[in-house]
């Protein structure tokens, strides 16, 4: 297949890595699945039991099903890693969960008091999230070293113009995910549901995820580095796009930011889709984007 054969990591000598996934790594991505599985059939389908259920009483049911979103994306990608045989196959999701789990840990300590205190529900999530950002971050530079920086064999390379577009959204998702941290009154004032100060910085890891995501294809531009987790970025659109229609109510649908939230997940949703149809279609066709 035609792709840039010059493209290597800088300072990495291909022949000496091997692409290999520890099976540290391996056992983190298969051990992790079952927790988010919990937490996604709460969340999502009993988003009204969170109070009896969960670490804290998320409301209204569109906070607890976007995060629970969130979690059916994390249930894809490590489900696709745990089979997964290169590491460069699934790197660029590694950074994203660590940051968003580092984000939560921090939101938990920062609202401590509104968390249910004597559910089993809290003290998961609290060991979960103080051990998620130091394993996440520990897996990837471990890994790191295994990759050769080459393409697979029959690969495309991410065209500028894509790659520049990624890094616009991407960029602009984590702006977004920095206010709802730093300033959440500011963003609760202007969002399209009610949060709290605890939900705005949940939801702040939330947007902080995918556009880390994003900007990791605009660095690495391998379709085959990029396509797992694009793959379930895309899987977490759609269910926040359903959540969104399934707590209708919870929306002011009087404000213009109900209609950017839905319409701009939904453009991104199907531009997410287009790349992945045309990239697909010339990885069989033995074409690269140059």
């Amino acid at each position: 297949m035609a792709t840039p054969a010059s493209y290597t990591a800088q300072g990495v000598s291909a022949e000496s890595r091997t692409d290999l996934i520890y099976r540290g790594t391996r056992w983190l991505c298969i051990v992790v699945v079952p927790f988010l599985v919990a937490a996604f059939y709460i969340l999502y389908l009993r988003p009204g039991d969170t109070k009896e259920l969960f670490a804290w009483p998320l409301k209204p049911s569109m906070s607890a099903r976007m995060l629970a979103a969130a979690y059916v994306g994390g249930i894809f990608f490590f489900t696709r890693a745990s089979f997964a045989r290169q590491w460069h196959h699934i790197k660029l999701g590694f950074l994203p969960i660590t940051a968003f789990s580092a984000v939560l840990c921090i939101a938990t300590f920062l609202h401590w008091d509104k968390f249910t205190h004597d559910n089993i529900a809290f003290i998961i999530w609290v060991a979960l999230y103080i051990a998620a950002p130091f394993l996440g971050l520990g897996a990837w530079l471990r890994n790191r070293r295994t990759d050769p920086g080459t393409p697979d064999p029959q690969d495309v390379i991410l065209s500028r113009p894509v790659r520049y577009a990624l890094g616009i959204v991407g960029a602009t998702m984590i702006v977004i995910g920095l206010l709802l941290f730093l300033q959440p009154d500011l963003m609760i004032s202007t969002w399209p549901w009610t949060l709290t100060p605890l939900t705005a910085r949940v939801v702040s890891g939330m947007f902080a995820l995918p556009g880390l995501v994003d900007l990791g294809m605009t660095f690495d531009p391998r379709w085959s580095a990029a396509r797992i987790i694009l793959q379930s970025q895309m899987v977490s659109i759609a269910f926040i796009l359903l959540g969104a229609a399934l707590s209708w109510g919870d929306f002011n649908q009087a404000s213009p930011s109900t209609w950017l939230f839905v319409g701009g997940l939904g453009v991104l949703l199907v531009a997410l889709l287009v790349l992945y149809v045309v990239t697909q279609a010339q990885l069989r066709k033995g074409q690269a984007i140059a």
